[in-house]
């Protein structure tokens, strides 16, 4: 690796946008350390990927502290800087707010939000270095409510503020941070959605474009905001939606 190559870690890298975003950025030129709870899937990525010298895949979890410093130190001992973060891991979960479990409940804010908390808070230090950039994978249910999805709205509504608030932050210490907010894309945890035709049908009926994002398409905003073409954006939400939330809400009374 030359002193000008730039590298990333992405959370969440094995599969959907993670593994989208991992592939988009190594081909604009970055090294990238993927990181999620499933090692095969991670290797997967990496070998699809077939740039050995430019990927490196850690197994582990963003709610444990400890694994997030064996990624850090592993991304740094292997590619020596830290030029930008993506944090995609997610999980989605819901129901009727009667029915939702605490353990439920505390299971989507460790993942969702104590797990961006945890990768920013120990690795800013390295992106302070070298004028790094953030990119929090939020949702446009970060942005507005869904129908009995509350602990995942309010997860993601939480990454949305914290991306505001970090931007005040650390703007002015040389590191920029945004965040894009997709609809529905069609990844691994959306399959209840897009493996279903009456809920597919629904969507169609609410998303103007009529159909699921592909993962590459919320990759590639992604990429723009870590890039030096980015370099005036700080602290934006860019909806990667498909226009729902040009919407007012209202149906569509024309058909």
């Amino acid at each position: 690796m030359t002193e000008f190559e730039k590298s990333a870690i992405i959370t969440g890298g094995g599969t959907g946008m993670g593994a989208a975003t991992a592939k988009r950025l190594v081909q604009d030129g970055w090294n990238v350390t993927i990181f999620g709870r499933r090692e095969p899937k991670l290797e997967e990525v990496v070998a699809d990927i077939s740039k050995p010298d430019k990927t490196l895949a850690v197994q582990g979890d963003v709610t444990n502290r400890d694994d997030v410093q064996k990624l850090i130190d592993a991304h740094m001992a292997k590619f020596g800087r830290l030029d930008g973060l993506v944090n995609n891991a997610a999980i989605v979960a819901g129901g009727p707010i009667g029915d939702v479990t605490i353990e439920t409940w505390k299971q989507v804010m460790a993942i969702n939000v104590e797990g961006v908390f945890n990768t920013i808070n120990m690795s800013i230090k390295h992106l302070k270095k070298v004028g790094g950039s953030i990119v929090n994978v939020s949702s446009v249910s970060g942005v507005r409510g869904d129908w009995n999805f509350s602990p995942y709205c309010a997860s993601k509504g939480a990454v949305t503020n914290f991306t505001h608030s970090l931007a005040l932050e650390l703007g002015a210490q040389g590191v920029r941070i945004n965040a894009v907010a997709p609809s529905l894309t069609d990844t691994d945890m959306a399959k209840f959605v897009t493996g279903s035709e009456e809920m597919m049908a629904k969507i169609k009926n609410r998303l103007p474009l009529g159909r699921a994002a592909r993962p590459e398409e919320i990759a590639v905003p992604i990429a723009f905001l870590m890039s030096d073409d980015a370099s005036f954006i700080n602290g934006a939400i860019l909806p990667v939606d498909g226009g729902v939330m040009a919407s007012n809400g209202q149906p569509n009374f024309v058909g």
